[in-house]
Parts: structure tokens; C-alpha cells; sequence
């Protein structure tokens, strides 16, 4: 399934790249009046999206066969200035460098444009969209439904529902994350949206400051991810109950409670999501700090056409040969798009956690919670926890009841 989703991502991603290559059946312009180069037409029709055949100016790099004799002044032969830079941009200069990376022969890179093309537009519109949305349907979900309140009498007697350690990597993650959504949210949307309101100083202090935390509150992001996964994994593996708690719809709507163990089937799909997607942003994330050391789209390339992925969305196979700018490219767009995903989940579950529900926000602040809200929402584990304790469960008739007759 994740395979799928990675295919189908990459296939929009991909999508302006192709159309930018596809000239097929375009005419050639008359470019007579120029002596060969590039037309106010070509300028015109790059800025309109429109795709051009660029052989014009990719193979105009000048020919040293073609240079003067002895007598020549030009010392690159027969490469003026201008062909050299176009033999740059192109990547097809015979270059050397004192320096001995991956990249370093990497001067001028002529793919960036679709990727900040897709970055300023399919990325915000369909990402904010996503989140504003989600808060929309959240909002018209309380105003009709309302917080979920406990339907027993209080108590006065609590259990404890998560440890110290618990809590601890919870509220690491959950504010790490907090921490990484805004950043890089500010990052995105600082040229276009903070810059012309706040000024350009504003802004470049802002993102500044931002990457900075960014980069750094990563690790804590990726240390509580791990503490989460080893904590509570045992307790999220889908089971039986999980059928019944979908069926009835987890008790949000109607009156029905259905019973549950630590974690019902909506957690468990929220302990996934974060896992997955989490993880997915934790890998791509440090594959971004570390771009010439951890490459991984290519290897993830290969992997898909090994398995034919593109061709299930109608695609030729994924370019397997990527130089290091290409990588952290594609890496970023994809760290971006399962960072929205997991945001508008993350919304979601501080909804249920905070205004959504009655009693739910003192599972993760004092750790403890009234048997009755437990016996409502998760009646199973609360008899689970009584008999480690040598209780009676809630639902037990008591041990002097006689039937009726």
C-alpha cells in the first residue's frame, strides 16, 4: 500500500517534468533574425508554462574543430564565453575541481524550476487547503455533535492511564512536532506570504531563526517517535474489538460506547499514521541534513520500477540517475507532502484529546483518569488494570447475587 501511495505522490510530482520535456509536434520558430537564438516567442512561451525545444541553445556550445589556426586569439578555441556558460547549464562541460564530491563539478542546474514551480503552487494551494479543511470539518463536526461527555456519575476513584516515561515521550513528540509544522511552514510560505506583508528583513530573521529550530528539534521529534513505537507498538496491533469499535463508530456518534482495550481502533490508526507518515518525514528529514552522505531517491526509484509502480499510473519508469541537487529536490517535496498529511491527522487528534472530549486531556497531563470516563472508553483495559490490582471488574455482578426467578 505505502508503495502505491509513493508511486502515485511521485507521479504528480513527475508530471510537470514531463510536460516540460514533451515537445513533440511543436513547431519549430523562425529564429532567422536572431542568428539562431532564443526568440521573445520562446521567452513568452516559457513564462506561460508552455513547453520549448530548447536544442537551440543545449546543443549551441561551440565547436573547437571549428577554431582558427595558429593565428587565433580566442583562447577557449572554438567555445565563445556565452557557449562555455550554456555548456555549464546543460551539463555538458568537461569540467575539473579541486573538489571531489558528488556534486561538486555541478555549477549551474537547469531543473530547479519545476520544483519550485510545484513548491509555490500545487504544494501550498493542495497543502493549505488540506489544513484548512481539516479545521473546518472539525469545527462543523463540534458545533453539530458538541463534546463527547461521560454518560456515568464521576467516581472520585482514578486509575492510572499512562506513566511519567508515558507522558514524557508523548509531549516530546507532540511539541517537537508542533515545532517542526510551524517552522517549516514559515520556510514554505515565508517568500510569498510573510515577505510582502512583514518586509523582507522580517522575514529573513524569521526563516533564519527557523531553520535553526528546525534542524535541531528534529532529533528530539525522531527520539520520541522512537520511545512511542517501543512503548506502546504491543498495544496498537489491530484485533477483534477494533471490528465492534468501527461498527458502532467509536461511541462519537450515537450513545453507544463500545468496549476497547489500552487503545481503541481510532488510536491505533493515529499511532500508524504517526509511525509511518513520522517516520517517513524523520528519514527524508535527515537525508536532507545530510544530502551527499544519504541519498534516497534514486535508490527508491530503482525500487519501483523493479516492481513496475510507475506503470500502475500510466508512467514511463522513474529517472534512477539523480544528481545530488535533484535528490534533495524530490527529498524536500516529499518531506513537505507527508508533513501536511500528518499535520492534518495531528489536528484531528488534538481535537479528540482537548475540546473534542470530556476527560480526555487528563490522560496525558496528570496521567490518571476516573474509572467511569475508563469504563466508557475503554471498559476492557480498565477491567484489566483492576485485576492486576485485585479489584473486581466494573461490569462483575457481586459474588452474593442470587438469578431472578
Amino acid at each position: 500500500m505505502l508503495r502505491m501511495a509513493l508511486a502515485l505522490v511521485f507521479s504528480l510530482l513527475l508530471t510537470g517534468v514531463a510536460q516540460a520535456e514533451d515537445v513533440t509536434g511543436s513547431p519549430a520558430p523562425d529564429r532567422s533574425a536572431t542568428g539562431g537564438a532564443q526568440t521573445l516567442e520562446d521567452i513568452m512561451a516559457r513564462q506561460r508554462g508552455e513547453p520549448v525545444d530548447d536544442a537551440f541553445r543545449r546543443d549551441n556550445i561551440g565547436d573547437p574543430e571549428a577554431a582558427p589556426g595558429a593565428a587565433q586569439l580566442a583562447p577557449l578555441g572554438g567555445a565563445s564565453d556565452p557557449e562555455l556558460w550554456r555548456a555549464m547549464r546543460y551539463g555538458s562541460a568537461d569540467l575539473s575541481t579541486s573538489a571531489r564530491g558528488s556534486g561538486s563539478a555541478m555549477l549551474m542546474q537547469d531543473g530547479g524550476m519545476w520544483w519550485l514551480n510545484f513548491r509555490q503552487g500545487p504544494l501550498i494551494t493542495y497543502g493549505g487547503w488540506l489544513l484548512l479543511g481539516t479545521l473546518g470539518a472539525l469545527i462543523l463536526f463540534y458545533l453539530l455533535r458538541g463534546k463527547i461527555g461521560i454518560d456515568e456519575p464521576m467516581t472520585g476513584r482514578t486509575v492510572t492511564r499512562f506513566k511519567f516515561i508515558e507522558r514524557l515521550a508523548h509531549w516530546m513528540l507532540g511539541g517537537s512536532f508542533i515545532l517542526l509544522g510551524f517552522t517549516g511552514l514559515f520556510v514554505l510560505l515565508g517568500r510569498k506570504f510573510i515577505a510582502p506583508y512583514l518586509g523582507h528583513e522580517f522575514n529573513s530573521t524569521l526563516l533564519t531563526v527557523s531553520k535553526l529550530v528546525h534542524n535541531n528539534v528534529a532529533w528530539a521529534f525522531i527520539l520520541g517517535l522512537f520511545m512511542v513505537f517501543v512503548m506502546w507498538v504491543w498495544h496498537n496491533i489491530p484485533d477483534r474489538t477494533d471490528i465492534k469499535w468501527f461498527a458502532q463508530f467509536g461511541g462519537i456518534i450515537g450513545k453507544n460506547h463500545p468496549p476497547a482495550k489500552k487503545f481503541n481502533g481510532g488510536q491505533k490508526i493515529i499511532f500508524w499514521s504517526v509511525i509511518l507518515f513520522g517516520g517517513s518525514i524523520a528519514v527524508s528529514g535527515v537525508s536532507l541534513l545530510f544530502p551527499y552522505e544519504l541519498p534516497l531517491m534514486a535508490k527508491t526509484f530503482v525500487l519501483l520500477n523493479d516492481i513496475g509502480a510507475p506503470g500502475w499510473v500510466g508512467m514511463a519508469p522513474l529517472p534512477t540517475e539523480l544528481s545530488p541537487q535533484e535528490e534533495m529536490q524530490f527529498t524536500q517535496l516529499w518531506h513537505a507532502i507527508m508533513a501536511f498529511v500528518l499535520m492534518a491527522i495531528v489536528l484531528a487528534h488534538i481535537y479528540i484529546g482537548s475540546v473534542g472530549m470530556a476527560g480526555a486531556s487528563d490522560a496525558m497531563t496528570t496521567g490518571e483518569v476516573d474509572e467511569a470516563w475508563a469504563h466508557q472508553h475503554h471498559s476492557i483495559w480498565l477491567d484489566e488494570v483492576l485485576a492486576a490490582e485485585g479489584k473486581e471488574p466494573r461490569d462483575a455482578k457481586p459474588k452474593d447475587a442470587t438469578p431472578a426467578e
